[in-house]
């Protein structure tokens, strides 16, 4: 089988392609054949080396997948030809990949693979931070960072399956039209407004109650300073490379809370309360109220084309890899 590897910390470039034999599944592990792997921006980061988890080289990157099981390990009930998505870490870039059984989720017949496969991360990201971690309420107001991107069509999304006034925040007027079809209420172009004056006037001056930030760097602490009363702020990542430095007083001063979201680890720690978050999730979906939005596909071939593309912020929702 075909198999993208990293061989040294480096930029997508430093990626090859290279034949690998077939896995084999271990006790309570599955084989899957591959359909469609969805690329996060914490791929880019973890082959460069700058990601909290640092996977011992070499290795194939890709957190996420959807396909067809191939084989299935001892003591595993999912049978051949199961069709699933998985959220493996690392593996997703290959035709094949080794998964816990614990890890897939059946798919029904029909389902759409690189649809499925971009679901995970995002949705699992954006349902624990904007439910769990902020608590948002129907008639709060939330700004979203970044708000064009995977998480953050995704919280834009489950914003208004709550109730809430959603703003998003953009850096094109293309990617804030793919936001407002999404739901979004009102919009900032971050690259040609004034994100306090913006928000100052979107909010009647008030502030939002939640902010989600999946980007970090110059944006977050004008963000920070706009913040309601009790706001609730998301630490949900760095898509700008930057981690910012906020001054605490900002958050004494507004009563504000810093939330840190860390869906990995919440899904290891308290895997009952995330079954549950997908279960709420696929309900929504059945009655159309998520739609994940896969924005372009490329070949095995093009992974490094697509995670250049990710790191350049030129992704809009979702894009997914088709071995």
């Amino acid at each position: 089988m075909r198999a993208i590897r990293c061989n040294q910390y480096g930029p997508p470039d430093s990626l090859t392609l290279e034949d690998s034999p077939d896995l084999v599944p271990g006790p309570g592990q599955v084989v899957i054949d591959v359909k469609a792997a969805a690329v996060n921006f914490p791929d880019v980061l973890i082959i460069e080396n700058k990601y909290q988890m640092k996977p011992p080289l070499p290795f194939t990157p890709g957190a996420e997948l959807a396909g067809v099981v191939r084989a299935a390990g001892e003591g595993v009930k999912l049978a051949p030809g199961t069709r699933v998505v998985a959220y493996v870490g690392t593996g997703a870039f290959a035709e094949q990949a080794l998964a816990d059984a614990s890890a897939c989720v059946a798919l029904p017949e029909g389902a759409d693979f690189a649809t499925a496969a971009a679901f995970t991360l995002a949705y699992g990201t954006s349902h624990h931070a904007v439910v769990d971690r902020a608590g948002l309420r129907a008639g709060e107001t939330m700004l979203v960072l970044g708000a064009a991107g995977g998480v953050g069509l995704a919280a834009v999304e489950i914003g208004k399956v709550l109730g809430a006034r959603v703003i998003a925040a953009a850096s094109s007027e293309e990617k804030l039209e793919v936001c407002r079809r999404f739901g979004a209420d009102a919009t900032i172009n971050y690259s040609t407004e004034d994100l306090r004056e913006r928000i100052k006037a979107l909010t009647d001056g008030k502030g939002p109650d939640v902010i989600y930030d999946p980007v970090g760097g110059e944006y977050a602490e004008p963000a920070f300073r706009s913040i309601g009363w009790r706001g609730r702020y998301l630490v949900v990542g760095f898509a700008n490379g930057e981690i910012p430095r906020l001054p605490l007083n900002l958050a004494l001063l507004k009563g504000a809370s810093l939330v840190g979201v860390f869906w990995g680890d919440f899904a290891r720690r308290e895997p009952q309360r995330n079954a549950a978050a997908f279960a709420q999730m696929m309900g929504w979906i059945g009655e159309g109220k998520l739609k994940p939005y896969v924005s372009k596909r490329y070949r095995l071939a093009d992974t490094a084309q697509a995670l250049k593309d990710m790191a350049s912020r030129k992704v809009t929702g979702k894009i997914v890899i088709e071995p």
